[in-house]
């Protein structure tokens, strides 16, 4: 990277090709990240069998989704932070930017691990999970959760080099775990029947070797957001901040989660083979939510910098090539998946009951993730310029909240897998036109503008 506003490509570079090699590294990292995941579903369900598969890839899922999710949201506060003081070349605010994102890091990292660990007993009570998977789940949670201090470092790190416009690194990382994961997967589940546990440890050994690349990169750049390990601290109108901007998002992936856990609670009254059914999809449709997660991560990093420097005629450009990416990418992945629906099924479980309700899922869900696009799109747009609240509102309104009226009032004591499988859809149009008429209205924008104009004045 180069140490001049002259060299930054994202500020200065033709926007759409910078995007795209911004974003390819990242997409590449998610692939990785969902091919460690899906192993780890293919490896439970074939050797362990579907209550494995069902406790892992459905209810452990949802719960962890809640807990992490939540700290990841948070973390976004920092990244957009750290991409504006980069973009403006704020040399001492950009290095206590990153010395606050790791201690940040750490602390949500203990936090997680406590509650993990000592809560994951109550919490699976909570939601119902049947008797019959109830310690693959419990023992999945308390091993997995104790890997999330270095899970955070990670996620925090790779944050920070998007933020400022290095993607490579942090795919690097990943690929390198990624074949650890499934080294130490096959090692634990099928050599060393450890189970559900085994996949988690080997989860954990993974993230502590991520985490561990991460730092020393930051240790080692040459360039303005050096880490110095001997001078960590926070600084609290940073932290401030961060918290600022990621504490409506932390809160919107939590509300997110939350509606989840109330789904798979009404799945698991279905039983076990719903519950595998649905996790065997789910593994098929976190291929799409990392890419798409991806792209708004692309958006976000370019608003941020380009807001930073002041450059706000590339604001719309950036936007709008977000867009034809994003549409692009899903409808590659939606044809894919429609068209391979039982295929794609039967990796994770073979059973026949299994199969039909995971493909009748797919079908309900898969065809309408056009419907996101503008969620993703706009809310990357708005982050990077700090308008964090009024998208998470937004999402928690329109997402969560609705879907949870829905799940009471239409699918009740009653519940089928197409019936819950149809509030996602209803949902993601509902926000999408929220979303749509917030962002014409403009007002966010220039209200940004003003303040940062006011500040340097």
């Amino acid at each position: 990277m180069g140490t001049t506003v002259q060299n930054n490509k994202i500020v200065n570079g033709v926007v759409w090709k910078q995007m795209l090699l911004f974003f390819f590294p990242i997409f590449l990292g998610t692939l990785f990240q969902q091919l460690y995941s899906m192993i780890d579903a293919v490896i439970l369900g074939r050797f362990v069998g579907k209550e494995a598969l069902a406790a892992v890839g459905g209810t452990d899922l949802e719960v962890i989704n809640l807990l992490v999710n939540f700290f990841v949201g948070l973390s976004s506060g920092a990244s957009v932070v750290i991409s504006q003081h980069y973009g403006a070349r704020h040399r001492m605010a950009l290095r206590c930017a990153v010395c606050t994102a790791i201690v940040l890091a750490v602390v949500c990292g203990g936090l997680l691990t406590l509650v993990g660990v000592f809560g994951s007993p109550m919490i699976l009570r909570w939601i119902n999970t049947p008797d019959d998977i109830f310690h693959y789940a419990e023992d999945y949670m308390r091993f997995y959760f104790l890997g999330m201090i270095p899970s955070m470092i990670y996620n925090m790190g790779s944050g920070i080099f998007r933020a400022v416009g290095d993607a490579r690194r942090p795919l690097y990382f990943l690929a390198v775990c990624c074949v650890l994961n499934i080294v130490l997967d096959l090692l634990l589940v099928v050599v060393i029947p450890l189970g559900p546990a085994g996949a988690a440890i080997a989860t954990s050994i993974a993230q502590v070797i991520c985490a561990v690349l991460v730092l020393v990169s930051l240790c080692r750049t040459k360039d303005i957001f050096r880490l110095h390990m001997k001078r960590i601290y926070f600084q609290p109108s940073l932290l401030s901040h961060m918290l600022r901007i990621g504490l409506p998002a932390g809160v919107q992936s939590s509300m997110y989660s939350i509606s989840n856990v109330f789904i798979q609670a009404f799945i698991n009254g279905l039983g076990t083979d719903s519950i595998a059914a649905w996790a065997a999809f789910r593994k098929v449709d976190s291929v799409y939510w990392p890419i798409s997660s991806a792209l708004g991560i692309t958006v976000m990093t370019f608003v941020g910098q380009n807001f930073g420097a002041r450059r706000y005629d590339r604001l719309k450009s950036t936007i709008r090539t977000g867009f034809i990416l994003q549409f692009s990418i899903t409808a590659a992945i939606v044809a894919l998946m429609v068209l391979f629906r039982n295929p794609l099924i039967s990796i994770f479980n073979e059973d026949a009951a299994v199969r039909e309700i995971g493909g009748e899922i797919l079908l309900t869900i898969t065809p309408y993730y056009f419907l996101y696009i503008c969620i993703e799109i706009l809310s990357g747009a708005m982050r990077g310029v700090g308008e964090s609240l009024k998208p998470a509102l937004l999402t928690v309104g329109g997402i969560c909240a609705l879907r949870l009226v829905y799940l009471f009032l239409f699918v009740g004591d009653t519940p089928t897998n197409s019936g819950i499988a149809f509030s996602y859809p209803l949902t993601w149009g509902v926000t999408t036109v929220l979303f749509i008429i917030y962002y014409l209205r403009g007002r966010w924008l220039r209200q940004h503008i003003r303040e940062q104009q006011a500040a340097s004045a």
